[in-house]
Formats: structure tokens, C-alpha cells, sequence
């Protein structure tokens, strides 16, 4: 006796379709998200430490120092034992605060005067930043990079003063006669007078203005697009170490 096939239809109907998040891409479970930050975590502090030998007993200080505080607050108010949970917590987040900041400075040490470093700032940002470098650029390595986001278009500059004020002069004309009236903010990264340091030229740009609504901002988007993408090649990670150097450094930056 002939056995029936299954029907197609109970076929697909037997196979989940994978939960998707807001972005379109499959939904990772917390366990396996809690391990992928874990190893992310593991692997900035092993990086940072090697540049940063005390980063080890700053940590631990800093724990002690403040679970201490928290369970003295415990003890003065006769709730010793319900404050342990809270010494302890308060003293983890305390080290994981001044580890991202000893982290993130050591990554800035890294890059700071390297050709792309300023592309590699601007490209960890958090948000709906737009990010397109080296746009413009000298055989040099000075370059231009285009940011598109709600305050309207940032041009940053990196590289000598005197070689990249002309070329971030020329592309600003360019721009304008894109955008019109969208407001355009020219950067220059660097130590000098009127100049804005590589540390702070994330914060510097993410407190600027908004001025265009998330709309305006995609419409520009796709007018800016006729200006093409890079003009010139970009190091994708100046820091040594490739990769794995900026999987760490990402993480760091964001937290």
C-alpha cells in the first residue's frame, strides 16, 4: 500500500519562520547575547590591560572602595546583610564604569595621529549617524569625511592644517549646492587653536543642534548620494590588531 506524501503545505507550516527584530535580522536569544558581550568584555579588557599594567588594581580599589562605602551605609542603619547584595552591585558597576573609561582613553592613545582615526571615531558613534570616509583626501592621507544626521551635514577634517582647510573649503561648496539651506558644520580634528581634539570629537559632534527631522534627514540622504561614496581609500582600523582590535574598541566606545 502506497504511503501518501506529506503536503507541502504542512511541510512549511512545520517550519518556524525565525522571530525577526525592528531591523529586519534574526532575533538572538539573551543567552547567547549575554555570552557574545561577555566575550566582548573579556576580550577589551585583555587589550586595555596590556597597554594600560595598573588598569588590574584600579579596578579591584575601586570595587572594595565602594562596596565598602555602601555596606558602612548598611551597617550605620542596622541593615548589614541587605546591603551586601547592594555593596556588591554598586561596586560592580563602579569598576565597569571606570574600566570603560580607562579603556576608551587607551584606544584614543592608539589612534590618536594615525590616517583614519578620525573615520573610526566618527563610524562608532551611537545612532543614525551617516557616516561616508574620506570623501575628499591628498595623496597625504589628509582627509575629509561626511556625516549626515539630524543636525545636518558635519564635514570633518583630518590630517595638516594647511593642506585640508582648502580641501574641506572645496568640499563644503560641493555640499551646499546639494542641500541648500541644511545647515553644514565643518570640523577640524586636531590639538590646535579652533581646532576640536580626536578624544572629544564624538561627544562634540553628538551635541550639536538637531535641526532636520528623521524624514528630512533620509531625503537628504538620497539627494547626498549623487555625490558619491569615498573618493579616496580610508584605513579601515588604524589600530594594530585588525579585527579583533575594533570588535573591543566598539564595544568600549558604546558604553
Amino acid at each position: 500500500m502506497a504511503r501518501s506524501k506529506p503536503s507541502s503545505g504542512s511541510t512549511a507550516a512545520s517550519v518556524k519562520a525565525p522571530k525577526l527584530d525592528k531591523k529586519g535580522n534574526p532575533k538572538v536569544g539573551r543567552l547567547k547575547k549575554l555570552g557574545n558581550n561577555a566575550r566582548m568584555i573579556k576580550q577589551a579588557y585583555s587589550l586595555t590591560a596590556k597597554n594600560d599594567p595598573k588598569l588590574p588594581w584600579i579596578l579591584l580599589i575601586t570595587f572594595v572602595a565602594v562596596a565598602a562605602v555602601v555596606e558602612l551605609i548598611g551597617i550605620l542603619l542596622s541593615l548589614p546583610l541587605v546591603f551586601i547584595p547592594l555593596a556588591l552591585l554598586f561596586g560592580l558597576l563602579a569598576a565597569l564604569i571606570v574600566f570603560g573609561r580607562r579603556a576608551q582613553g587607551s584606544a584614543y592613545r592608539q589612534v590618536e595621529g594615525q590616517p583614519g582615526a578620525a573615520a573610526w571615531v566618527l563610524e562608532g558613534m551611537r545612532g543614525d549617524w551617516r557616516v561616508s570616509s574620506g570623501v575628499a583626501g591628498t595623496t597625504q592621507l589628509d582627509a575629509v569625511h561626511r556625516v549626515l544626521g539630524r543636525p545636518g551635514v558635519i564635514l570633518v577634517a583630518e590630517g595638516a592644517p594647511s593642506r585640508v582647510r582648502s580641501l574641506l573649503a572645496q568640499e563644503k561648496k560641493k555640499v551646499a549646492r546639494i542641500v541648500g539651506d541644511t545647515p553644514i558644520y565643518d570640523i577640524l580634528v586636531g590639538d590646535g587653536e579652533g581646532m576640536v581634539p580626536l578624544p572629544k570629537l564624538s561627544s562634540h559632534v553628538m551635541k550639536l543642534p538637531r535641526n532636520l527631522s528623521a524624514a528630512e534627514v533620509n531625503t537628504l540622504g538620497r539627494r547626498l548620494s549623487a555625490l558619491g561614496g569615498p573618493k579616496m581609500p580610508v584605513p579601515g582600523g588604524p589600530l594594530p590588531g585588525g579585527r579583533q582590535m575594533s570588535i573591543s574598541q566598539r564595544q568600549v566606545r558604546r558604553r
